[in-house]
């Protein structure tokens, strides 16, 4: 951080009767005496003028403070491109697809891991995961991130109440007192219940999913009982973060508000009203439900589904395919229909000429392609990613972009929109990419490539190939690659066939494998 961060936390509104002292890195000495309507300022201003100017300002003019654009950050756990906005217009999603028509929608954004816990930590502090950090879905910034500054801890130190509210991030402890300048808020404790092996599942609100106990100890991997939307932790969210809006609005005080919601993570339990949007018959499955051709055994899918308590389904039915895609897909709609309530009342409280939206996912989903059930691999169904951004003033309504952006670009980005220096410190932190150009629409930005990775696999995406390799470790080095795999995204979108080893493609497999190289190893 630069010297700045913590001079303008010691200048906070309540606080202005405060004295602080701190030398900044070039050894300028900032003093400040600050009394009730009076301010005098001594310093050394001319290496940090650029910083503490707009602080005089604010403190001068308390109006220029309150024009600092809040945040609403909304995070949707396992959401794909399962939304009528991205091309499936089978899906009932208005209210995501209303704020897509309101800003900025990206088509070609990626996940940094196809797992919540690292991929979370990796979006919150610009880092980019590699085979020791960020690896599962346990990971955590504290743990394997330990001294980085998070987005929300940034945005707090430059003057923004800073909340956080559902799932946000996977452990809501992690990096929480210098984060947040409330406790985080995870609602409903009496929402989950432990298994018989000491597993922590979403609690059943239909009293028939007791007949329906994995050897896990879980419940049924679906439920539709007829209950109102708040009785399920999602709706809890949502109606915990409308209630914080309107606390918010009587703030003189920017705000970074991050509401976390569980659906459409796995069980697939929602009210019954979300299923009825949908006939299960109508229902389209995936197209191929057979593995890739040529796909290395190192390409596996997650078992996480088989967890849960299946119901009595074969796995391979059309039935176990349109039950699940029916449950996901009532699982969005209920969260769409939370976020509109956001939404509806981030406008009734007029907030919303002035507030920052952002919706993202922290991996995608997969639904029965090549028979893959969830996450926990490099295919696109489980990479890529919703992402939209409606900035006021800075987004045209109805945009899209095909640029490939990742989740990393976020902080940078929003440190842009707020118009907060970040310091020399933070941008080594960072290996994103400000997106604003993208978002004004005014320019582009210098990108090759996106990258995920998982497990020992590393995978770049450029705008014409999804390139692979699965590299063979030993002692956190690696020493060679296992397997490889190639697909041609604009001959084949749906990634049915590794053509790694055709003779047409192996020209393209050394400059792709060097690009990589130089994304992984620096």
């Amino acid at each position: 951080m630069t010297a700045t961060a913590p001079f303008v936390a010691k200048l906070k509104s309540d606080d202005l009767h405060g004295y602080g002292t701190r030398t900044c890195r070039t050894g300028s000495l900032i003093g400040c005496c600050c009394i009730w309507g009076h301010t005098t300022l001594y310093c050394h201003i001319m290496s940090i003028a650029k910083h503490v100017l707009p602080l005089v300002l604010a403190l001068v003019f308390p109006a220029v403070a309150a024009a600092k654009p809040n945040v609403l950050f909304i995070m949707v756990d396992d959401l794909g491109l399962w939304l009528g906005t991205y091309g499936r217009a089978y899906v009932h999603s208005p209210h995501i697809d209303a704020l897509a028509r309101g800003g900025v929608q990206f088509n070609r954004a990626y996940a940094q891991v196809p797992v919540c816990g690292a991929s979370r930590s990796s979006m919150f502090t610009g880092i980019k995961p590699t085979h020791t950090r960020f690896t599962s879905a346990r990971s955590s910034v504290d743990g394997d991130a330990k001294g980085s500054v998070t987005l929300p801890q940034f945005l707090r130190e430059h003057g923004y109440h800073t909340i956080s509210i559902g799932k946000v991030f996977d452990a809501s402890s992690d990096t929480a007192e210098r984060s947040w300048s409330e406790p985080p808020v995870v609602p409903g404790s009496d929402m989950y219940e432990w298994g018989e092996r000491g597993f922590a599942v979403l609690h059943t609100l239909d009293p028939e999913s007791r007949n329906y106990v994995s050897r896990r100890g879980r419940g049924p991997v679906y439920e539709l009982p007829d209950v109102e939307d708040d009785e399920y932790f999602d709706g809890q969210v949502a109606k915990l973060a409308i209630e914080k809006l309107r606390e918010l609005k009587e703030r003189d005080q920017p705000f970074f508000l991050a509401a976390g919601f569980f659906n459409p993570h796995l069980p697939f339990y929602a009210p019954k009203r979300y299923w009825d949007l949908y006939e299960r018959d109508e229902i389209p499955l995936a197209e191929v439900r057979t593995r890739p051709r040529n796909a290395p055994r190192q390409l596996s899918g997650s078992s996480e589904f088989r967890s849960y308590h299946l119901r009595g389904m074969d796995v391979n039915s059309d039935e176990f395919h349109r039950v699940m895609r029916h449950g996901y897909f009532a699982c969005v709609s209920y969260v769409d229909k939370l976020i509109g309530d956001m939404l509806a009342e981030l406008e009734r409280l007029d907030l919303h000429e002035n507030t920052i939206v952002v919706l993202w996912s922290d991996h995608g989903f997969n639904l029965g392609e090549h028979g893959f059930w969830g996450k926990h691999n490099l295919m696109g169904g489980s990479t890529q990613i919703p992402m939209l951004i409606r900035a006021p003033g800075v987004t045209q309504p109805g945009s899209t972009s095909d640029a490939l952006v990742e989740s990393l670009d976020l902080f940078p980005t929003l440190a842009a929109l707020t118009g907060i220096e970040p310091g020399e410190e933070l941008t080594a932190q960072w290996d994103g990419i400000d997106l604003t150009p993208l978002l004004k629409g005014s320019g582009e930005i210098q990108r090759e490539a996106a990258y995920t990775r998982w497990r020992s696999g590393d995978n770049l995406v450029t705008r014409q190939f999804s390139y692979t390799e699965y590299g063979r470790y030993r002692s956190g080095t690696r020493q060679g690659i296992d397997a490889s795999m190639l697909f041609d995204l604009e001959q084949d979108p749906g990634e049915n066939t590794n053509v790694v080893e055709k003779e047409e493609y192996r020209p393209h497999v050394p400059p792709l494998s060097r690009l990589l190289r130089s994304i992984v190893e620096p």
